[in-house]
């Protein structure tokens, strides 16, 4: 991980209170592979972020016996090599849920409302309006009712947005229990006025949001992606974000992070650096639980 303990003591007083012997990452920054075997070789236990554990990082740690990810996201983990050398991966699923969602509200009001926009026209001293749009009536759709589709999607019902909804794997129960419409995934892309990607990568289903995809999208309507950069074609959308066929998008997830693309020269485009699940007080509990994981596991 980048950085740990800095919003509450908590973890660090778990970790020295279960006897472990540890370190915290010395970089204060995102390890590559080669400094992660450089730092973890000697490890058991690793509590990890969004760092890299492929194939060949776990094949350079002989010791590792537990990956306790601080979050929920396991897609930056072999899990394949990691089960072939029987080493245990947790994570904090159920902390990310609420962050994540609200930042999703929060991006659906900044465009519907042009409040990026708007303060970038106060900072050039420019007392320019530009009429908004209202959330009530819009057709929303959740491209993925996981955790956290699920909980973007009961908050939005909460303000009589019209909420639709598809997943390879759709909860019928729940759908029926909160009004929301299951429908393929090509239909959602093709009715929403804002789209709100929060799929899951995964190997056996790929799915990416593509030039042909994003073109049958409502002229005028507007992306979200707080999931994972792979699943946007990042030019695709630039294209349709600088032509106007979108009307604007909101991205806190990149192809490779940090990003310095094209997207960056737009003023219909939302971007934040992968925040989604940093608040201080969700970042607090995911370190709480991904300590307690790591001493369940090893002390039962």
């Amino acid at each position: 991980m980048s950085a740990f303990g800095e919003y509450g003591k908590e973890p660090l007083r778990l970790l020295k209170e279960s006897g472990f012997i540890y370190f915290l990452n010395p970089l204060k920054r995102r390890p590559n592979a080669t400094e992660i075997v450089e730092m973890a070789k000697e490890c058991e236990g690793i509590v990890a972020g969004v760092e890299p554990y492929d194939a060949w990082v776990l094949d350079q740690l002989p010791k590792l016996q537990c990956l306790s990810r601080c979050g929920a996201g396991v897609d930056s983990i072999d899990l394949h090599k990691a089960k072939e050398k029987n080493i245990t991966v947790l994570n904090t699923p159920n902390v990310v849920i609420q962050p994540v969602a609200e930042l999703t509200i929060a991006m659906i009001f900044d465009l519907l409302r042009n409040l990026t926009f708007q303060t970038l026209k106060f900072k050039e001293k420019k007392w320019e309006k530009k009429a908004g749009s209202l959330l009530f009536g819009k057709k929303i759709g959740i491209l993925g009712l996981g955790r956290i589709g699920k909980r973007v999607a009961e908050l939005l019902r909460k303000w009589d947005a019209q909420v639709y909804g598809a997943d390879l794997y759709p909860d019928h129960a729940w759908a029926k229990n909160n009004s929301v419409p299951l429908v393929s995934i090509e239909e959602l892309i093709k009715i929403s006025d804002i789209l709100s990607i929060h799929l899951s990568v995964l190997k056996e289903s790929p799915f990416q949001l593509g030039e042909k995809e994003i073109l049958s999208m409502k002229k005028g309507s507007m992306l979200i992606n707080v999931s994972r950069g792979s699943l946007v074609d990042e030019e695709s959308l630039y294209h349709a974000l600088k032509n106007r066929h979108l009307s604007g998008a909101a991205l806190d997830v990149f192809q490779e992070e940090p990003y310095g693309g094209k997207l960056i020269d737009l003023d219909n485009v939302i971007l934040t650096p992968h925040i989604g699940t940093l608040t201080e007080q969700s970042r607090l509990q995911m370190e709480i639980e991904s300590i307690q994981n790591l001493i369940r596991y090893f002390c039962g």
